[in-house]
């Protein structure tokens, strides 16, 4: 199995480590004893063996954009913008003005029209013939 992993090179390590634990206490402190410690509160802040810094510890609200907070923060807001804002009004205008599908509308209309049409000549709405049986043309046993 170690000799599967190894494929995976240097990300290895990171895959397998988990980002210093942060406990908040939701009370507020009361004197010198309920003042925690800096690294109670964030565990272990000093930078990892290979000389990297943790996005987590240089920005606790991390979203994953980037190291710099700022341009985090920047990206994770335009990136929400555009992913979902623009998404679902641009979408959903597209969907709306889609031409009509198997022209379904054109189809109720044009009925409504023939029978507007038909009641106003007197017709009935619908005929037992389809077609006009007088225009069909049947042809006879012997003729191919």
């Amino acid at each position: 199995m170690l000799t599967r992993l190894s494929r995976f090179g240097p990300a290895l390590p990171r895959l397998l480590s988990k980002p210093p634990a942060r406990f908040v206490s939701q009370s507020k402190p009361s004197g010198a004893a309920g003042a925690p410690a800096v690294t109670e509160l964030h565990g272990a802040l000093e930078p990892a063996g290979h000389g990297e810094v943790s996005p987590y510890v240089k920005n606790p609200d991390y979203h994953g954009f980037s190291s710099d907070p700022v341009v985090d923060e920047w990206n994770m807001r335009l990136g929400f913008f555009f992913g979902i804002s623009m998404a679902l009004v641009i979408g959903g205008t597209f969907i709306h003005y889609l031409p009509d599908h198997g022209m379904r509308q054109w189809a109720r209309r044009e009925a409504e029209r023939v029978i507007q049409l038909r009641e106003k000549e007197g017709l009935p709405v619908i005929d037992e013939n389809y077609y006009d049986p007088n225009k069909i043309v049947l042809s006879t046993a012997g003729e191919e």
